[in-house]
């Protein structure tokens, strides 16, 4: 076993091996573009692109025409929210049936910021508090509703905390109101049962990084049928992807998206068998030897490989700065670590500044291993003993005494 353990899978994958394998040779041998239509190296490349187009939509129960290659969910989402905002809420395009958007405040900050954006374009967007689990309710989503109300963008599986959204009630609704629902399927695509049709999505975005392919290659699937999407683009140049988004493809990395897709499709189970155990194996025992240890998320509705803790009575960077020669985890997001400002999403949840501060965020991927996890275990363990050893609060909480009621005088 080398050390620094990798438990961040949240953040990045690695790319498999089986992956690479079928990457390389569209970096040398195979390097045609795939809008060349007049030779073979385009053709090639083409088709290429048209089996992973065929994987992606396997995956997630579409069908390959609803494939949008962009470069990440970033990318995607931001096609999504604006393209569906430009398409039928703006008179340009005489489609008009609202400005007005529902989200939640722990959605991802590519999702909020798109929506920020929008409200300066004059949309309407209402952010829903979650419960202390950090869901959102069928009924939250009902009441939010208007006449006026578009399109409802929802994460499923969070990114930070793990909890996984009833989507598919949610999405019954939407169509019931005839509104759009996109999902925010990064974190999902891959690691739970994603069905687009059954679960009455309709637009969702992926990122091939968070499944075991490479960086820099995600798609949208935008649905055709029942009821059709269409979206106004929002890069233009050449036409590309029907349209939808220009720009010359990244093939090598498209392929590596479609096998990264094709493996999590056969290896759905064992994975998830694999990621719940290993998940279940690190909290239980860090419980076993520690007090005070508080689960951030759902416990019945949580992605297999997501563990969010706090330790209370425990100074969060003083416990990354004691593991982070062994460990790799996160206090957060990887896209907002870099702040010193409490998790935006524990905040929406109601955990408090001190907790949101000591909160580390488990990641459990495909080749993590049961002597790692217990190896982590252990380090957080000896680190949040050696911590609270230092600690008055800590001392002060086990003589009983209620730390709210204390009046704290400053010199």
């Amino acid at each position: 076993m080398k050390t620094p353990i990798y438990l961040d899978y949240q953040a990045t994958t690695p790319v498999d091996a089986r992956v690479l394998e079928v990457m390389l040779p569209y970096f040398t041998e195979h390097f045609g573009n795939a809008a060349s239509r007049n030779h073979s190296f385009g053709w090639t490349a083409e088709e290429a692109v048209d089996t992973a187009r065929d994987e992606v939509a396997k995956l997630i129960g579409a069908n390959s025409k609803e494939i949008v290659f962009t470069s990440g969910s970033t990318e995607a989402i931001n096609l999504a929210l604006k393209g569906a905002v430009e398409m039928y809420g703006d008179s340009e395009h005489g489609k008009i049936k609202g400005r007005h958007i529902i989200t939640s405040l722990v959605e991802h900050k590519a999702v909020l910021d798109t929506c920020k954006h929008l409200e300066k374009r004059g949309c309407e967007v209402t952010y829903l508090t979650p419960d202390k689990t950090g869901r959102v309710s069928v009924e939250q989503v009902a009441e939010a509703m208007r006449e006026d109300t578009l399109l409802v963008a929802l994460i499923w599986g969070n990114n930070e905390i793990g909890t996984i959204n009833p989507i598919r009630e949610i999405g019954a609704l939407c169509h019931e109101k005839n509104v759009l629902l996109f999902v925010d399927g990064t974190q999902t695509v891959g690691k739970i049962p994603v069905d687009v049709y059954e679960d009455n999505v309709d637009l969702m975005c992926l990122s091939a990084h968070k499944l075991y392919g490479p960086k820099g290659a995600g798609a949208l699937f935008v649905r055709r049928r029942k009821p059709r999407v269409r979206l106004v683009s929002q890069i233009d140049g050449g036409g590309h992807e029907r349209g939808m988004r220009s720009g010359t493809l990244n093939v090598a990395s498209i392929v590596g998206l479609g096998e990264a897709c094709r493996v999590c499709r056969i290896d759905l189970d064992k994975d998830i068998a694999h990621a719940t155990g290993l998940r279940n194996r690190l909290e239980a025992r860090i419980r076993a030897s520690l007090d005070e240890v508080h689960l951030n998320g759902n416990a019945e509705h949580l992605l297999p490989g997501c563990l969010n803790l706090s330790f209370a009575y425990v100074e969060g960077e003083s416990l990354l700065m004691g593991i982070n020669n062994e460990l790799a985890v996160s206090s957060g997001s990887a896209c907002t670590s870099a702040s010193l400002e409490p998790s935006h999403v524990l905040r929406a949840m109601g955990v408090g500044d001190e907790l949101a501060h000591s909160s580390i965020r488990f990641g459990i991927g495909r080749s993590t291993t049961e002597e790692e996890v217990d190896y982590a275990a252990d380090r957080i363990i000896e680190t949040v003993v050696r911590l609270r050893d230092l600690s008055p609060l800590y001392e002060m909480a086990l003589e009983g005494i209620d730390l709210a009621t204390v009046s704290w005088t400053g010199h």
